[in-house]
C-alpha cells in the first residue's frame, strides 16, 4: 500500500512512520506546523506535502492520521471522501456529533478503517478475554484498569500535550483511551460515568508548560445495567506502577498485572495461569498496512463508543 502521514502531532506519529516504512511505501508528510513538519520529514526521511490538498491528491491509498484530535474530525472527512483508507490515532473526535460524521464518510465512500487500539492485540489481554468469555469466573460484576506513566513528573510529554483545546483534556483521554475501550470490551456500554481529575505533578518545570491545567490524575467509575462496575485509572504522575488488570466475576477473579502470569481464584483455590502468547496478534497499523482482513474490535463503531465514553466522563 502507498500511505501518507497526516499530521505528525502525536508522540506516537514517528514509531507509525517506522513501521509504515518497513511495510509499505511511505510517498509523504503532511502537518500543520510547518517547523514540525520539516523536522519530522527530514529525520524519518520521508518527503514533506506543501499542503493537505497535495496529500488528497497524492496516489496515496491508505492515510494515517496522528494530527491533532481537535482536527481529526475535518481531516478524516476530506480523507474518506477522496477514497483514502484511514489508519488513526485515538481518539477519534471529541465530540459525539464529529464521531458521526466520520463515520458516515467512511461508510459513504466504503474506505478501511482502523483505530489504534494497541491493548486489543496483547496476548495478557487476550488470555484474560478468553477465560471470561469462557465462563472461568462467571459473570463479571467488577473491573479495573489501572495504566499510568511519568510523562509529568518527569517531564517528557511535549507542551501541546498540555492543550485542552487540541487534547480535548489530559490524561484520561489520551493514556486513558486504553481503560475506555477495554472497559469497552470487556463490559459493554457503562449507562453512568462519575470522574475525578486532579493536578498531582510536583514537577515545576511541567507544571509551567500546562498552562490550561489539563488533568494529570484521574479515575473514571462507570455503572452498567446488569450492576457491574468499572474503574479506569491513568495518570501522568506515577513511577514505577506496573499495569493492573482486574477482573471481579459472580464465581471467581482473575488479575494481571502485564507479566506473564495471571492469577485466577475460584473455589478450586489459587491458580497461576501462563499467558498464551501465541493468541497475540498484529498490531492494528500492521494489519491496516498488510491486510484487508481486519480482526473485530478495531472498527468505526468501536471509535464512535470510545468518543461517547469520553464525552461522558468528562461531563
Amino acid at each position: 500500500m502507498k500511505v501518507a502521514l497526516c499530521g505528525v502531532w502525536h508522540v506516537h506519529a514517528g514509531g507509525y512512520a517506522k513501521t509504515a516504512k518497513e511495510f509499505s511505501d511511505v510517498i509523504g508528510v503532511w502537518e500543520a506546523d510547518s517547523e514540525r513538519k520539516a523536522n519530522f520529514a527530514e529525520k524519518h526521511e520521508i518527503p514533506a506535502f506543501d499542503t493537505f490538498e497535495d496529500l488528497l491528491a497524492s496516489d496515496a491509498e491508505g492515510v494515517i492520521v496522528c494530527a491533532s484530535t481537535d482536527m481529526h474530525a475535518d481531516l478524516m472527512v476530506r480523507i474518506a471522501d477522496a477514497g483514502k483508507h484511514i489508519f488513526t490515532e485515538k481518539v477519534l473526535t471529541l465530540t459525539d456529533e464529529d464521531a458521526d460524521r466520520v463515520a458516515d464518510a467512511v461508510k459513504r465512500n466504503n474506505v478501511k478503517f482502523v483505530i489504534s487500539y494497541p491493548w486489543k492485540k496483547n496476548a495478557g489481554v487476550i488470555t484474560l478475554k478468553n477465560m471470561v468469555d469462557a465462563d472461568e469466573i462467571g459473570v463479571i460484576n467488577f473491573f479495573r484498569f489501572r495504566n499510568c506513566h511519568s510523562g509529568s513528573s518527569a517531564n517528557w510529554l511535549p507542551k501541546h500535550f498540555y492543550n485542552a483545546k487540541e487534547c480535548g483534556g489530559g490524561a484520561m483521554i489520551d493514556l486513558g483511551a486504553h481503560g475506555m475501550y477495554l472497559t469497552d470490551w470487556f463490559c459493554g456500554e457503562p449507562v453512568t460515568y462519575k470522574s475525578v481529575f486532579t493536578n498531582a505533578c510536583i514537577n515545576e518545570d511541567a507544571n509551567v508548560i500546562n498552562v490550561d491545567r489539563v488533568e494529570d490524575n484521574a479515575v473514571t467509575v462507570m455503572g452498567f445495567a446488569n450492576g457491574c462496575i468499572a474503574i479506569n485509572e491513568t495518570g501522568f504522575v506515577s513511577k514505577h506502577y506496573p499495569c493492573v488488570l482486574e477482573i471481579g466475576g459472580s464465581t471467581g477473579s482473575l488479575m494481571w498485572y502485564g507479566g506473564d502470569t495471571i492469577i485466577k481464584r475460584t473455589e478450586a483455590g489459587v491458580e497461576e495461569i501462563k499467558v498464551d502468547e501465541s493468541v497475540a496478534t498484529l498490531s492494528p497499523l500492521k494489519q491496516f498496512l498488510t491486510t484487508d482482513d481486519i480482526l473485530p474490535g478495531y472498527g468505526i463503531e468501536e471509535a464512535k463508543r470510545l468518543t461517547h465514553m469520553m464525552v461522558e466522563a468528562y461531563k
